[in-house]
């Protein structure tokens, strides 16, 4: 990787983080796609940016006006990069304006279900989910591969989530979300995992199978990628946008 300069032709990559996460979380990742020639750019989702005051009252309808935004901006010609719990609001937004997103590249994550929430339980007397302990979170999602320093990182820059995020119902009515290539990177699971999770109706996996242009690639690791195997992360992401349908 030697240019820093985005190369004519190829779509904007959107670096899109899960929960707790702002756009510093794909810095590594995003050095390797510029010098790689894209146009990069890291969003830090409503409700997670630790300036905003009223951050635990944003919405996903905040968070996919934030991403509507940056795709507006880039003309449409963009693949959109989600990690995890980011597919709340990609998903929203692939409902919504299928016609401008070229790809969507889905990190130890999928597309959600319509009518399913991250948490419909989550208390509404809590304004947001702060990063819990590692040792809990790790029963759910694997740091393997991440450093001490890496999780002293996580640990100091984490925002607590919003709470109306955790909650709220992901409404999808446009099978035409069905028909945007989609590429899934399995990094805490494989893919023959995830592939017979979906054949048995996992409620997190069941758009998977109606897909039109689906490919699965393994990447094994835990569930956070860019900080456990940045260069080979921004690898698939830069095939991926090589290879635009």
């Amino acid at each position: 990787m030697t240019s820093a300069t985005p190369r004519s032709g190829l779509p904007s990559i959107i670096l899109i983080s899960g929960y707790w996460l702002g756009a510093w979380a794909w810095d590594q990742v995003t050095e390797h796609l510029t010098q790689a020639g894209f146009r990069t750019i890291a969003i830090t989702l409503s409700g997670l940016d630790k300036h905003d005051p009223k951050r635990a009252t944003r919405t996903l309808d905040d968070q996919v006006a934030a991403i509507e935004s940056v795709i507006d901006a880039e003309g449409g010609n963009v693949i959109l990069v989600a990690h995890s719990g980011a597919n709340g609001p990609v998903s929203l937004a692939l409902d919504r304006i299928p016609q401008h997103i070229n790809k969507v590249v889905w990190v130890d994550s999928g597309p959600m279900t319509p009518g399913t929430s991250f948490d419909a339980d989550f208390p509404k007397s809590a304004k947001s989910l702060p990063l819990p302990p590692f040792e809990e979170l790790n029963t759910h999602a694997s740091h393997e591969g991440i450093s001490n320093e890496q999780l002293h990182i996580f640990r100091e820059k984490a925002v607590a989530q919003p709470g109306p995020v955790i909650r709220e119902p992901v409404h999808l009515n446009n099978d035409a979300r069905l028909a945007v290539p989609t590429v899934l990177i399995c990094t805490s699971m494989t893919s023959t995992e995830i592939m017979e999770l979906a054949a048995a109706n996992h409620p997190m996996l069941t758009e998977v199978p109606k897909l039109d242009h689906v490919e699965l690639i393994d990447l094994p690791t835990g569930h956070w990628p860019m900080w456990s195997c940045p260069e080979e992360l921004a690898e698939l992401i830069g095939n991926a946008g090589t290879d635009v349908n």
